[in-house]
């Protein structure tokens, strides 16, 4: 069973920390044991499998889910957002490679040397515009490893397209993503209010999309938001620096 991250209030990488257990709509809490024997006596139904661990308010009241889990829905049942949404589209981006990437016609071109910068229009990069002409802004952070991967030198060498568009696309590596204990799952934020988290099999395959509006999860999506964005680097400035390198 995999482990989401959701929050922690901790500076210095300890505990307490809460975590989703998406399998069985479950949350984990990480924390101090408790050893009082004065707490531990008043303790009730007590059962030899349980312990107890504290932890403070805070971490509840920022980071505990405040709805029930939303269901897994297909991705093309939120294409109505990325129309419809009034100020921003932030997507943040954590794997190391995405399987549409690797069945999209450039790919192969892409092994056999040839830029894939430049792509003839197609839907998606018209709704940026159009949406962008409006006042709207389309934000990406994308998390990549050192060195890079193929699927994110894939898509590196396609930004230039995206960001023609109207698209704003940064990178963070990923070892101060963690420093920053951004989420390690791939999520849209629309508005600051609706968040579509991604959900993908052992082969990158897009599953389908949690979309809610709970506020716990609305404020963590947001703080990453803000931390990822400060420390990003856009992308014509991360290729040149990745040019450096090579």
């Amino acid at each position: 069973m995999t482990l989401r991250f959701l929050g922690t209030t901790s500076d210095d990488g300890d505990c307490p920390t809460l975590y989703e257990i998406p399998e069985t709509d479950e949350i984990l809490v990480q924390g101090d044991r408790e050893t009082d024997p004065g707490h531990l006596v008043q303790l009730r139904d007590v059962k030899p499998s349980e312990t107890f661990v504290r932890v403070p308010r805070t971490l509840l009241t920022r980071y505990a889910p405040r709805a029930s889990a939303p269901p897994l829905q297909p991705f093309a049942e939120i294409a109505h957002l990325f129309r419809d949404f009034r100020h921003t589209a932030w997507r943040l981006e954590t794997r190391r490679g995405y399987a549409s990437d690797r069945k999209s016609p450039l790919w192969p071109r892409f092994l056999a040397g040839e830029d894939v910068a430049a792509e003839p229009a197609n839907a998606w990069r018209q709704n940026v515009r159009e949406q962008v002409d409006q006042g709207k802004r389309f934000e990406r952070v994308r998390l990549v490893d050192a060195p890079l991967t193929q699927g994110q030198e894939f898509l590196l060498a396609r930004a230039p397209s995206n960001v023609a568009a109207g698209e704003d696309i940064r990178y963070l590596p990923r070892s101060e993503a963690h420093a920053l204990r951004l989420p390690d799952h791939d999520l849209w934020l629309f508005d600051s209010k609706t968040v579509a988290r991604f959900e993908f099999d052992e082969d990158d395959t897009t599953l389908g999309v949690y979309v809610t509006e709970d506020p716990a999860e609305v404020l963590a999506a947001c703080q990453a938001r803000d931390a990822a964005w400060h420390h990003a680097v856009p992308a014509a400035d991360f290729a040149k620096r990745v040019a450096s390198i090579v």
